[in-house]
Parts: structure tokens; sequence; C-alpha cells
């Protein structure tokens, strides 16, 4: 990973967090309605896979969407509006913190429902075969959807039509609160992509360089109609799985804070940066200065904007004819 990239991603990892944590501040106070999934501890894996991709790409994101939603480059204030449930968000405030799409950026879809992004990504890129535009799906999933058939239904097809498709596993151990060690039968979910015939890898989800590297090679093979890949991505989720999560039953807060201070993304690439000479302490002060300023413009923007009325009940709903 190149310099320049490296930095940049840094940054983009940053934008990741500060944006989750201005969530929790504003569900705290009541404005964010719903449940709210914080990609907190995950943002390398958001930052890598997504450094190559471009607007021409189809993403298909989860529950918890805004890490893939910053990293592809999306608006704080749009988002933050969406989170609002207001109409200058992204969805005219109908879709809240679980349904953000923004296709013109190649973010396709983000939904709630576990693994429902499998299916449509390797329907993405099947078209993206056909149009021959080079374009690649990416399907982003968590362990607890590691073991629904779609995957392996989804697999299967890739496997079979060579389709540019990387099936992206953010492994943080736990799906809601059943630990992956009691809901999966195998140490490294990736070793299931052998039975497809397709390149599966397990990489540190918290290492920016790792996964960006292993990303940077599928998107290559994709793009040449080489056929798709599984990246496992192992991680961890500092948070409960969606605020208010009463976690300390099925995990510790001295494993939550093992992994805040010696396994941490932003942390671990922060130091790799100053050691290269790339970034001071000052420099990163103005980046998070910077991102601060941005995000209390977007909290602003989003409470200037009014909630749907009631012509939204049947706009933007398909009927059929």
């Amino acid at each position: 990973m190149e310099d320049g990239k490296l930095l940049r991603q840094y940054e983009v990892m940053l934008r990741e967090r500060y944006f989750v944590l201005e969530q929790c501040t504003q569900n705290s106070k009541g404005k964010i309605h719903g449940y709210l999934h914080c990609y907190t501890g995950e943002e390398a894996i958001a930052a890598g896979i997504c450094a190559d991709l471009n607007p021409k790409d189809s993403v298909f994101s989860t529950h918890r969407a805004e890490g893939h939603l910053v990293s592809m480059g999306a608006r704080f204030d749009r988002m933050m509006a969406e989170s609002f449930g207001r109409v200058d968000g992204y969805g005219k405030g109908l879709g809240g913190v679980m349904h953000m799409s923004v296709p013109e950026i190649g973010l396709v879809h983000s939904n709630g429902v576990v693994g429902g992004g499998i299916g449509l990504a390797v329907g993405a890129g099947l078209a993206h075969r056909y149009r021959k535009d080079g374009g690649v799906a990416v399907a982003f999933f968590g362990d607890g959807a590691s073991s629904h058939g779609v995957l392996y239904e989804g697999m299967n097809l890739a496997s079979i039509w060579k389709l540019p498709v990387i099936f992206v596993l953010e492994n943080n151990g736990f799906a809601i609160s059943s630990p992956a060690t009691k809901m999966i039968s195998i140490a490294d979910v990736a070793r299931r992509a052998d039975g497809f015939s397709l390149p599966g890898i397990v990489v540190d989800g918290n290492d920016l360089v790792a996964v960006y590297e292993a990303a940077s090679t599928a998107i290559r093979r994709a793009r040449a109609g080489e056929g798709p890949t599984f990246l496992e991505c192992k991680t961890y989720r500092t948070r409960g799985h969606n605020e208010g999560d009463p976690q300390w039953y099925y995990r510790t807060r001295e494993d939550v804070k093992d992994w805040e201070q010696n396994r941490d993304p932003v942390k671990r690439c922060k130091a790799l940066l100053i050691s290269k000479g790339l970034l001071t302490e000052e420099k990163d002060k103005a980046m998070v200065d910077a991102i601060k300023k941005e995000l209390a413009e977007a909290v602003a923007f989003a409470d200037a904007s009014p909630y749907p009325g009631e012509e939204y009940l049947e706009k933007y709903v398909w009927k059929e004819q």
C-alpha cells in the first residue's frame, strides 16, 4: 500500500470512527429512532476493502452500514439527516440508519436483514458481467450470516459463472450475543470457500494494510474475469450489538478494554504512519478537528431538515399498475 493511499485511508477510518461516535451522541439525545448498530472497532475493513472501488462498482452493506458508506464517499450531512429520519437524508428520511442507499457512489443498498445483501450482490455481479463494464460487486455480511444458505447458493453461482463478486465476512466474534465459537463449526469460515473452488482468505480485519492487500488482489481478479473471492476479516466490535445492548452478560469489560488498547485499527494505523514519518500528532489533531467541525455542521443540517409529511405515505412506494 503506497504511502499516500495509506494516509488517505487512515483519514477515512477517522471519518468512520467520529461519524459513528457522533451518531451515538445524537442517539442518546433521542434524535435517532430505532436500533443503532455501531461500526466502532471494525473501521479498517471498510477502509481497506473500498479503497480500490469506484462509483461504477456495486457495494451491498448491512445493518452496520456507516463504515461502508463513509468509505465509499457518502456525505456526513445527508447521512446524519437520514439517521434523524429527515427529508434531506439519502432516503428522504424513510430508511433510517439501517436502510441507507447511495447508488450514485456505488453503495447500492444496505438493509437490516441478516445476509440480505449476499444474493443481491451476486445478481449485481451477473449484471456487471453481462454489461462487460469492469464493475465489481461486494457483499458485506457478519458471522451471524455466514451459516445462511444464501451465502452458499451465492458462492456456488458466482463460482460456476466466474462472476466479479467479493464476499466479505466481517467476523467480529458475535452474532448479537451468540459467540461465533458456539455457532460456527469451523475456526476459519473462509475454508468453506474451498468447496466452491474459489479463494478463501483469512485476514486480520484490524490491520488496514493487510485488508487492503487482500482486497486489492481480489478486486484485480474480479475485474480480470477470474471470478469471485471470499475474504474473512477477523475483527471485534468495541460497542454492544446495538446501543443499549446489555453486553456484559456475554462478554467481559476486560476483553473489550484489551481490544481497545492493543488492537484498535485506528490506533494501529496511526502508530504505523508516525513510524513512517507520514503523520505527526499535530497533523492528526488537525484532521480530527476538521472532521468534528464537519460533523457539527452535519448535525445542524439534520436538525434543520423537516420530517417527511403525510404526502410521503405513498411517495416512493412501488404500486402494481
